[in-house]
């Protein structure tokens, strides 16, 4: 198991791709914390397929909007396991609007999850990563970067900032041995997509439009991805840092 013995952050843990890292985790023999928001049954449920399987699991609800909350739950876990080795900033917003209508307020609350969330964490993180010398900061952006998407201006800005953020704070880091890294999942089918778009037509006008634009023709689903997120948080990868890594079946290429 290339992860035995390491402690994982996952935001977002409870749905979609969180959920799934937070269980390839796990597999691969880290303790997995991970915070949600929405439903203490989801979470639930994560954490016992975890244990299920012979690991340790936290979860916490969360706002990481909220700055001394997201310390909080970093002191948490210090206490508990001593330290976090991978963090995964996973956690995100993103409300489907035309720009005219995104309000201040609305673009506040996006950033601050999306984006300054990264920063408050990498912060909290941080002391004990370079005592150890090593760690892992993985962010997830968004493969809407690379493409623009109208009506999720707030939503590919704040990704943006992700991919900046991941770059400079490589520079900052890697004396220490701190590795950062960036991932671009492509149309990730989640169980938000199928809340939001739960008709049969649409999701089969939805399937037929990626099997166009992607080399592979099918929907990518949430653990297409998580090979590349056991890569990057394990010794694999030891020589790789400052990267953004796009993983959406051959849609966006750069």
């Amino acid at each position: 198991m290339r992860l035995c013995g390491k402690v994982a952050l996952v935001t977002g843990g409870s749905r979609g791709i969180g959920r799934a890292v937070c269980l390839a985790y796990a597999a691969e023999g880290a303790k997995v914390a991970f915070n949600y928001i929405s439903s203490r049954e989801e979470a639930a449920e994560v954490e016992r397929l975890i244990r299920a399987g012979g690991g340790e699991a936290l979860s916490f609800r969360c706002d990481l909007a909220d700055e001394q909350a997201t310390l909080d739950m970093v002191r948490r876990i210090n206490d508990e396991w001593g330290g976090v080795d991978i963090l995964v900033n996973n956690a995100g917003l993103y409300p489907r609007k035309h720009w005219t209508d995104i309000t201040t307020e609305e673009w506040d609350r996006v950033m601050a999850v999306n984006l300054k969330s990264c920063f408050v964490l990498a912060k909290a993180v941080y002391p004990h990563m370079r005592q150890k010398g090593k760690g892992k900061i993985i962010n997830v952006s968004s493969v809407t970067f690379w493409s623009g998407q109208k009506h999720f201006l707030h939503y590919v800005s704040s990704k943006g900032g992700m991919i900046g953020f991941t770059r400079a704070l490589a520079r900052e880091v890697g004396e220490f041995g701190i590795h950062v890294n960036a991932i671009t999942p492509g149309a990730v089918q989640t169980e938000q997509e199928l809340k939001d778009f739960p008709g049969e037509s649409e999701q089969r006008e939805m399937a037929d439009y990626f099997a166009k634009v992607q080399c592979l023709a099918r929907r990518q689903v949430p653990r297409d991805v998580t090979g590349t997120f056991i890569f990057l948080a394990s010794a694999d990868s030891d020589f790789i840092t400052g990267q953004t890594i796009n993983v959406d079946g051959g849609w966006m290429m750069h």
